[in-house]
């Protein structure tokens, strides 16, 4: 983990810290780290780790058990994985995985997924897809709450143009793209979702590189994967309401008990 990343948050920590504080303080279920980390690289890699959910609960304003969905999702750094591959999400071991050397900047992006698919039992009644947001394009009857519906608001901006009912101009280059590489990938809803989520992250003005990057000045931003500037802007406001309404809630929930 020789790379250098940026950040402009606030100071989290006091000097450094190992797994078994990450995993305290945001409750992760469990923490896997791969047998040929080396100490000095798990030291870093916990350090930029801890900053990066920190800088993400701070932006999204929620306690910071949300971060592991309330002790649902576990972590895996170094454990090997798919060349190339610089973050994945496990959906049926419930684990967000980091490659050692190449997992900076793929956080958020992996993070949405594990809370996409987290919520698809919370948000609906037997949801017609794993991931929140593709039961919510396959039409899943809503449990009817107050922050579901806020949630709701946020795939509608996704995928369709405001209340017309036609597919994003996002949707379209995705689909576009897949079919000149006779591919499902980019246009599947899950994808779609984790992309405007961690484009809205980096659009945020606390910056943080192992977090979330390549949203704005990469191949595929240039290919046009990324939401534009006005569909980020309102998405961003889609994720902000649902999120401080998330975090109210759950602070008023703590204070209460």
């Amino acid at each position: 983990m020789a790379a250098q990343y940026y950040r402009n948050g606030p100071i989290h920590r006091r000097g450094n810290v190992d797994f078994s504080i990450l995993r305290k303080k945001f409750l992760f279920r469990s923490i896997q780290v791969g047998h040929w980390v080396q100490p000095a690289e798990r030291i870093k890699a916990a350090n930029l780790i801890y900053d990066a959910l920190s800088d993400l609960q701070l932006i999204l304003g929620v306690p910071s058990e949300v971060i592991s969905l309330r002790g649902n999702l576990s972590l895996a750094y170094g454990t090997g994985g798919q060349l190339g591959v610089q973050a994945h999400y496990e959906p049926g071991r419930r684990l967000l995985a980091l490659a050692k050397n190449a997992g900076g900047g793929a956080l958020a992006h992996e993070w949405f997924h594990a809370f996409d698919h987290y919520m698809s039992d919370k948000m609906f009644i037997l949801p017609k897809h794993a991931f929140a947001s593709h039961a919510w394009l396959l039409d899943s009857q809503l449990i009817k709450h107050p922050l579901n519906v806020s949630l709701a608001k946020v795939y509608q901006t996704i995928f369709l143009q405001n209340d017309s009912g036609e597919v994003s101009e996002l949707f379209t280059r995705s689909a576009t793209i897949d079919r000149r590489l006779k591919q499902v990938y980019f246009a599947r809803p899950e994808e779609m979702s984790a992309r405007c989520f961690e484009a809205c992250i980096q659009g945020q003005s606390l910056k943080n590189s192992f977090l979330v990057s390549g949203t704005m000045q990469s191949e595929p931003a240039k290919l046009g994967l990324y939401p534009d500037a006005t569909h980020r802007q309102q998405l961003a406001k889609q994720f902000v309401a649902y999120f401080s309404a998330l975090g109210t809630e759950l602070k008023a929930a703590i204070n209460v008990s």
